[in-house]
């Protein structure tokens, strides 16, 4: 499971090196092997492991694509999904059009969202946080027992 966020630094050529605690579990959960793809409704990237990305496919596959909305989350997911594999120095190499979507800069933030990451330009996330904050939460929020 991913937890917490993680500020981290993607060099020039596109190279992010991934935490220690992150890559250890990435290590134990898919043997470094991951997917990531464009978030459907924020400009930032999604990060499965392999194997949760394969049972996620089919989902995706299956949507009816009569619908606008369902047409467009299949065209984000698929379209930007790339596999990518980790070296022996925890880094991946992101693709310039993934980098592009979500308008990553040099800071970066790594944010656990249980079975997946969210990658996050650092100035993204912190305008996310206070776009968020000016709304009010839903009702359903409000009842949630934590």
């Amino acid at each position: 499971m991913f937890l917490g966020s993680h500020t981290i630094t993607m060099d020039g050529k596109g190279r992010l090196a991934i935490p220690a605690k992150i890559r250890d579990a990435l290590m134990s959960a898919c043997e470094g092997r991951l997917v990531i793809t464009a978030h459907t409704e924020e400009r930032c990237l999604l990060v499965y492991p392999e194997p949760q990305w394969l049972d996620l496919l089919p989902k995706i596959e299956a949507l009816p694509n009569i619908h606008r909305k369902a047409r467009l989350a299949q065209r984000l997911l698929l379209g930007y999904a790339t596999p990518l594999e980790m070296d022996g120095n925890g880094r991946v190499l992101l693709p310039q059009p993934l980098r592009d979507y979500a308008d990553l800069e040099k800071k970066l933030l790594l944010v656990g969202q249980g079975k997946k990451l969210e990658l996050w330009s650092e100035s993204g996330w912190f305008d996310w946080l206070g776009a968020a904050g000016e709304g009010d939460m839903p009702e359903e929020m409000l009842s949630l027992s934590l």
